[in-house]
């Protein structure tokens, strides 16, 4: 430093001072491109480190692949053997599911034959009792057949006897229900809301057991096997329409036959298809 500034005040006594300043203009010069070129070099000597980082990493990582490629290479005989064990539980699978599809195509085919019992019991019965009175409808629901009969037909106000007219129609019932002794028929009896208390019944829900028990007495009569009857009251707590007119009331004070497989039988069948079924998935 001392020497610099002895050159510096020995060359201004030896040149102009414009000399001078453009010298020393040189010098600051010379020094910022020393500046940028320093910082370049340790911007460059950064870049360096890193990229050796960079190469230790892929070093680390083709031992890494190296390895890997070794270890396929050992286990391509147990692969073979895996392969092997694989198309054999394939085929079990495939049997598997034949099988399945077998116990389905069962299922689907009771199924049917109950559908077309069902419509054949619905048929027979708007050939018998007749589609045309206002006071008797026939329909199916959900592979059930639901004969409603207006208990004007059936009764007299109050009344839990059967009318004469009653048994005319109950008689064509009886005959298609003879015909399909794997079939059951319950009789449904509901009424309206207003309060029954005639002794020795006192409310509703005994009117409609009571009726429902004399429809089941004459199909009885008719040589219905008791077996194949069911008698259920429901009161007035499933109405088809609100109680609030005379008319709307008539239309509740019902009573309908419902004929249906026997449940116990259906429900074994599919219970026991469903049971292999499960089995056959397992």
């Amino acid at each position: 430093m001392l020497l610099s500034v002895c050159s510096m005040v020995f060359l201004a006594s030896c040149v102009s001072k414009k000399d001078y300043l453009a010298l020393e203009a040189q010098h600051k010069e010379t020094q910022d491109l020393l500046n940028t070129a320093t910082v370049k070099l340790n911007s460059c000597l950064s870049d360096v480190a890193a990229a050796n980082a960079r190469v230790e990493t892929m070093k680390d990582q083709l031992a890494d692949l190296r390895k890997a490629n070794q270890d396929l290479i050992d286990t391509k005989g147990d692969l073979t053997i895996l392969t092997k064990k694989g198309s054999e539980n394939l085929e079990k699978s495939l049997e598997s599911l034949k099988e399945r599809d077998l116990k389905i195509t069962r299922l689907q085919d009771a199924l049917t034959k109950k559908d077309s019992v069902t419509l054949a019991v619905v048929t027979s019965l708007k050939k018998a009792v007749g589609i045309n009175d206002p006071d008797i409808e026939i329909n199916v629901e959900k592979g059930v057949v639901f004969i409603s009969i207006a208990d004007k037909l059936l009764f007299k106000s109050g009344s839990y006897t059967v009318t004469s007219r009653a048994k005319d129609v109950l008689a064509k019932v009886a005959k298609v229900i003879n015909s399909k002794p794997d079939f059951e028929a319950m009789v449904e009896s509901h009424t309206d809301n207003v309060p029954y208390n005639k002794p020795p019944l006192v409310d509703n829900w005994d009117l409609s057991v009571k009726r429902a028990t004399s429809v089941v007495r004459v199909l009885e009569s008719l040589e219905v096997n008791p077996q194949q009857l069911i008698a259920a009251g429901r009161s007035h707590y499933v109405p088809l329409v609100e109680n609030d007119t005379a008319e709307n009331k008539a239309k509740n004070r019902r009573t309908r036959i419902v004929v249906m497989p026997k449940i116990d039988q259906f429900y074994e069948m599919v219970e026991n298809e469903m049971k292999n079924l499960s089995e056959g998935t397992e």
